[in-house]
């Protein structure tokens, strides 16, 4: 399954011109037990996204003998799980207010590196769905640019859930990648040193590549469907 999503990957990035490599699967092991997350290791899977802050330290402490894997939060945080998440985690996708980027500056410890974030944006407009509006998300990637001890990297969004047309689903999903990549873009001409475009899939990794996607969040398409 893990050569087939690195399938997936090189072909939607051939069929518009990009270079796969410029591209990364995390692979996203949230309910999943620490023997999936070995066995995807030894494939050579490295960068692996988790939800929940306590589900992931409990993972990291049975697999601490992997010291190469590298630890991405993709879900919500919470304000009193930001301490622990800002010294165990290499990357967090999901910060959306000032507050949050504050108490992760603060909280990272001084001998690690410095921590890499993304501004997640709600691109579908869902009111379901964690993120700062998209008129919001450029004077945010201005503040926590400007924090010590975190490297912003970029922004994360989530599409609009698949719908019954293909062709529709397609078109949607495009589209709300095209804004997160404008954002994007609009943020690199300010210089901010940006890199990433965390954004897509299983379902929908082909349209985030065709979009400019340099992360692509991969779970149920690597490990099957979740408990």
């Amino acid at each position: 399954m893990w050569q087939a999503v690195l399938s997936r990957v090189e072909r939607a990035a051939a069929a518009v011109g990009r270079d796969p490599d410029t591209i990364r699967l995390v692979a996203v092991s949230k309910t999943f037990p620490p023997e999936a997350i070995r066995g995807a290791h030894a494939l050579g899977q490295r960068a692996f996204g988790e939800n929940y802050v306590q589900e992931a330290i409990e993972k990291m402490s049975v697999l601490a003998d992997l010291s190469d894997i590298e630890w991405h939060l993709i879900g919500p945080l919470q304000s009193n799980k930001a301490k622990i998440a800002a010294r165990s985690f290499a990357w967090i996708h999901t910060v959306d207010r000032m507050k949050i980027a504050e108490r992760l500056s603060a909280a990272r410890d001084r001998d690690l590196p410095p921590l890499n974030v993304c501004i997640q944006v709600n691109i579908s407009g869902e009111p379901s769905k964690s993120g700062v509006g998209p008129g919001d998300a450029l004077a945010l990637a201005r503040n926590v640019a400007a924090l010590p001890r975190i490297r912003l990297r970029g922004f994360m969004g989530i599409a609009a859930p698949p719908g019954a047309s293909t062709a529709g689903r397609n078109t949607v999903q495009r589209s709300q990648f095209h804004l997160l990549h404008d954002i994007f873009e609009s943020a690199r001409a300010e210089a901010l040193g940006l890199d990433t475009l965390s954004m897509g899939m299983s379902a929908d990794l082909e349209q985030a590549i065709a979009e400019g996607a340099t992360l692509v969040r991969v779970g149920t398409a690597l490990f099957g469907e979740r408990r």
